[in-house]
């Protein structure tokens, strides 16, 4: 317990002394030493350097180990595998990102080796030592089958043998986590959820999603499909059947990406940018944000009002379910729009649902799956290699 504890410090506080060590912990200094040189021999710390500016004797600093271990993390989506590659204290070592075009999607296997090794090579280590890989994808698999449900758009992952041969092809351990899910691990230890046990995070980029956490921990529901919000059937849009098939639902269809564009025709905005779904909405977005905050009235401030009340519309029902905390608002379609978005979807939700959680844009704005994805991976690995007991 020492010894986790001394560790916690040093990833949290960075080089310590070993009488500072002794202090934070409660430890006398002769435990503090042979803590220090049980982890220093176990090469779960080293000696930094020493201690300046200060009266009396430098004393010596000691840190932890970055190359005691390796986590990676990998966010998949469409069109390509984002990578990166962390040492024990989060510091991120390699990224790499590979591109996965429909027609090259056959081979889900190389893809997941080749965006690995990627990483890898750019940290500078080999595939053998990295611990802990955590995958994040659209959907989630299905415990019982072991099968990629709610993401039909996500073309080669669908195989019922994926996960043994993922398992085959790889050395490490190897998690998968929805990658919503994995945005909010990322806010609650990194960004705007630190300190909260209970929140809704409500995400819009490639599609419209959620993460629940009760009690500090994810809801995944008995088929990891909890959060699959874009699903939600909600007033102010058509009913649509056969969601799974479709890949769409009634909250998808009135606040998700693809309607931004059709959205601002309708109000009066010309010139259109071009390109995927989600960059010409963030574009939108960012724009009515922008003359919003100009004092504009124009076809731009329609905009922004009709998408906050549509995402204001299906919050409403997560609020009267759920009763959060907080709520946090992600994405790159969201991000864009700022304090100006939020002050409107929280006004509107304020009409809309009975309790008033407290909004706030996500923290963790730089590919915020991979790093709820590292988070995750880091997590597990450092409680296995901290573990000095074994």
């Amino acid at each position: 317990m020492n010894d986790r504890a001394a560790l916690a410090l040093l990833l949290e506080h960075g080089p310590l002394s070993r009488t500072r060590i002794g202090k934070l912990t409660g430890l006398s200094k002769p435990t503090a030493s042979q803590l220090l040189a049980r982890l220093e021999a176990a090469g779960l710390v080293v000696a930094t350097g020493v201690t300046e500016g200060r009266p009396g004797p430098n004393a010596q600093l000691y840190a932890v180990n970055p190359r005691a271990a390796h986590a990676a993390g990998l966010d998949v989506n469409p069109r390509r595998i984002r990578a990166a590659v962390a040492d024990v204290t989060g510091a991120v070592a390699g990224e790499f990102e590979l591109p996965t075009p429909k027609k090259a999607a056959g081979d889900v296997v190389r893809q997941v080796t080749d965006a690995l090794d990627g990483a890898v090579k750019a940290a500078g280590i080999t595939r053998g030592e990295v611990h802990r890989l955590v995958i994040g994808t659209p959907g989630a698999f299905d415990p019982s089958t072991g099968r990629l449900r709610y993401a039909s758009h996500l073309p080669g992952w669908h195989s019922p043998t994926l996960l043994d041969e993922l398992a085959a092809a790889l050395p490490m351990p190897v998690e998968y986590e929805n990658d919503v899910n994995l945005v909010a691990v990322a806010e609650q230890r990194l960004g705007a959820a630190r300190g909260h046990d209970d929140f809704v995070l409500l995400w819009n980029e490639e599609g419209l999603g959620a993460a629940l956490v009760l009690g500090g921990r994810l809801h995944r529901g008995f088929t990891g499909g909890a959060g699959e919000v874009g699903f939600l059937p909600v007033p102010g849009a058509p009913l649509v059947r056969r969601v799974t098939r479709a890949n769409s639902g009634g909250f998808q269809e009135l606040a998700g990406a693809q309607v931004l564009a059709r959205l601002a025709r309708e109000h009066g905005v010309e010139d259109l940018p071009r390109g995927q779904h989600a960059e010409v909405a963030a574009a939108l977005v960012r724009r009515a944000a922008q003359e919003a905050g100009d004092g504009g009235t124009g076809p731009y401030a329609g905009l922004l009002d009709s998408y906050a009340t549509g995402l204001a519309t299906g919050l409403a029902s997560l609020v009267a379910v759920l009763d959060p905390e907080l709520v946090v608002l992600s994405g790159e379609v969201i991000v864009a729009g700022g304090e100006a978005l939020r002050a409107r979807v929280a006004a509107e939700l304020g009409e809309l649902a009975a309790s008033r959680p407290r909004l706030v844009i996500g923290g963790v704005q730089r590919h915020p799956v991979l790093r709820g994805a590292l988070e995750s991976a880091l997590a597990a690995t450092r409680d296995e290699v901290f573990d000095t007991s074994r």
